[in-house]
C-alpha cells in the first residue's frame, strides 16, 4: 500500500540509511548440478528505467516485483534520495515519495551507473536543466552517449560535457520534435520517451528499439498520464503533458536471469523448474537452445529444463526479438560444453569477447577472427582464477565454473550482483556450490 501521510512516512528510515552497497570481491565455484525450483526476479533492465521515470512526477510511486538486492537498483535509489525523493523497500515492493522538488544537478560521490543518462533526460524535461556524473556501467567497446546528446539537442536543449559531468540546458523546457535514431538503441529510445513525456507538442521517435523493457516503460508512463502511440519498430509518438501522476506498477520478469537458469540447467545436466519465465520474450533464444539439444518443457507460468545434449550453436546478435548482445556470453558457455565448433558474431558491440580470454584460462579452445568468435567445445574445463570483466561475462564464467574440474575463483564478482537479484541465495538453493567472499 502506498504511504498516505507524512507521519507514516516519517516512521521509516531513508533507504540510503538502511542499505549500503555490498562489495562482494569474488565467488568460489565448484562443479555442481543444478536441481530444484527458482523464481525469476523483476528485470534489471526494466526497473532502472522505471526508477528514472519517477523523477517526472511529484506523485507517489509504488513498484512491485522489485529486485531488492540488485546493486544497481540500490545505487539508483540512493541517487533518487539525493534528488529529493524518499525511498522505502519492503519485501519486493519499492515506495517512492517526493519530499522536495528535484534540483537540476545530481551530486553523487558513489559508483556511477549508465542510467545517469536517463536521469539527465528526466531532470531536463522536468526542471529545464540537468547535470549528472558521466555514466558508468559495463565497458562494452564503443558504448558512447552521442545518441542521448543528439536527442536532447533535437528537443531544444544545449548539451555540454565536463571532465566529470554531462549537462543539458533548456530554460524554456523541451519542445517535441522528430528524432531519427541511426541504430535501434534501447537507451536512446527510453530517454526519448522520458523527455517526450513532458515536452511541449509531439515527439516522434523513428527507428526505436521496441523490446519488453521498452513496453514496460511505456505501460508505466501511460498509467502516469502519458499519451503514447506505438507503431511497431517504425516509430513512437509521444504527446507531451504538463505533468504526470503517481502510479502503481509491477516490473516484468528478468529475461536475462531466466535464460541464465535455463543455460545453467542445460550445461550441468540439471533438472530445474523456472517460475515466472517470460516465455513470450525469449522465443528466439529458446528456438536456438532447443535446436541445440536443450530439453525444455513449457507450462503456463513456468518452464522445466531437464538437461539435454549440448550441440554447437551459431548465432549473431540483433535487435529484439533476436538474441541481444547480453545473451551471447551465455551462448558461449553453452558452446563450450558442445562437441564441435560454435560461432558467435556480436553486431551491436563488436569484439565483446573479453570473457573468452578468461575462459581460455579455464582451458577453452577459442579464436577471434575480426568480429567472429569461434569456440571449439567439448574439452573439459578446469578451474582457474578469472575476472568478471562485465556483468554478463561474470555470470558466464560462473556457469563455466559449475562444470569445470577443481575450483574456479571469479574476481570482481560484484559485477554479477549489479544485475542479479539474490544470485547466491538462488544458486545455492538449486545445489550450486558457489560461495561469495
Amino acid at each position: 500500500m502506498l504511504i498516505e501521510t507524512k507521519a507514516e512516512l516519517g516512521a521509516y528510515q531513508p533507504f540510503s540509511q538502511t542499505h549500503s552497497e555490498r562489495q562482494v570481491s569474488r565467488y568460489r565455484v565448484h562443479a555442481s548440478r543444478l536441481e530444484g525450483e527458482v523464481l525469476v526476479s523483476g528485470a534489471k533492465n526494466s526497473v532502472l528505467r522505471l526508477l528514472a521515470a519517477s523523477l517526472l512526477t511529484s506523485g507517489k510511486i509504488e513498484i512491485s516485483n522489485y529486485p531488492t538486492m540488485l546493486l544497481d537498483a540500490q545505487v539508483h535509489l540512493g541517487m533518487l534520495e539525493a534528488l529529493g525523493k524518499h525511498c522505502i523497500v519492503e519485501g519486493e515492493t519499492a515506495y517512492i515519495e517526493e519530499i522536495v522538488p528535484p534540483p537540476s544537478e545530481l551530486v553523487w560521490k558513489g559508483r556511477s551507473i549508465r542510467n545517469t543518462l536517463l536521469i539527465l533526460g528526466a531532470l531536463t524535461a522536468r526542471t529545464g536543466r540537468g547535470s549528472v556524473p558521466l555514466p558508468g556501467g559495463c565497458k562494452l567497446g564503443e558504448r558512447k552517449h552521442d545518441l542521448h546528446v543528439m536527442l536532447l539537442e533535437a528537443l531544444g536543449a544545449t548539451v555540454t560535457e565536463t571532465d566529470t559531468n554531462l549537462e543539458a540546458y533548456a530554460p524554456q523546457g523541451l519542445t517535441g520534435a522528430d528524432i531519427r535514431l541511426p541504430i535501434r538503441s534501447t537507451g536512446a529510445t527510453e530517454n526519448a520517451l522520458l523527455c517526450g513525456a513532458l515536452a511541449r507538442g509531439v515527439t516522434t521517435v523513428w527507428n526505436p528499439h521496441i523490446r519488453p523493457e521498452i513496453i514496460d516503460l511505456i505501460s508505466m508512463l501511460r498509467t502516469m498520464g502519458s499519451k503514447i502511440k506505438l507503431f511497431g519498430q517504425e516509430r513512437i509518438e509521444i504527446e507531451g503533458r504538463e505533468g504526470l501522476t503517481g502510479v502503481r506498477h509491477r516490473v516484468i520478469g528478468d529475461n536475462m536471469e531466466a535464460l541464465t537458469w535455463l543455460v545453467g540447467a542445460c550445461i550441468t545436466n540439471g533438472d530445474v523448474e523456472i517460475h515466472g519465465f517470460p516465455l513470450s520474450d525469449l522465443e528466439v533464444p529458446l528456438i536456438h537452445l532447443k535446436e541445440s539439444g536443450a530439453r525444455v518443457y513449457t507450462g503456463q507460468e513456468s518452464i522445466i529444463v531437464r538437461g539435454g545434449n549440448c550441440y554447437p550453436v551459431e548465432i549473431s546478435t540483433g535487435a529484439y526479438p533476436g538474441i541481444n548482445s547480453d545473451m551471447q556470453p551465455l551462448f558461449a558457455a553453452f558452446g563450450a560444453m558442445s562437441r564441435g565448433e560454435s560461432k558467435i558474431i556480436d553486431l551491436r558491440f563488436p569484439g565483446r569477447y573479453l570473457y573468452a580470454e578468461e575462459m581460455g584460462l579455464m582451458g577453452l579452445d577459442y579464436s577471434i577472427e575480426d568480429n567472429l568468435l569461434r569456440i571449439r567445445g567439448g574439452t573439459k574445463l578446469r578451474g582457474a582464477e578469472v575476472t568478471a570483466r562485465d556483468l554478463r561475462a561474470g555470470i558466464a564464467l560462473t556457469l563455466a565454473g559449475l562444470v569445470a574440474d577443481g575450483e574456479t575463483i571469479v574476481r570482481d564478482a560484484w559485477q554479477i550482483e549489479r544485475g542479479y537479484d539474490r544470485f547466491i541465495e538462488k544458486v545455492t538453493s538449486l545445489g550450486g556450490d558457489v560461495l561469495a567472499e
